[in-house]
């Protein structure tokens, strides 16, 4: 739910513990290339 409102991959990422944001990913059932570009795009 956090995702979809506000598309922040790597606050996702800190909440569940991930180190890697492919994990983070496969549990939101987004695309690795997707994800990526908006982790580079936000700022925590």
């Amino acid at each position: 739910m956090i995702y979809r409102a506000t598309g922040n991959i790597s606050a996702i990422q800190i909440l569940l513990g991930h180190t890697k944001i492919e994990n983070t990913v496969r549990y939101l059932g987004v695309d690795v290339e997707v994800a990526l570009l908006l982790e580079e795009r936000t700022e925590i």
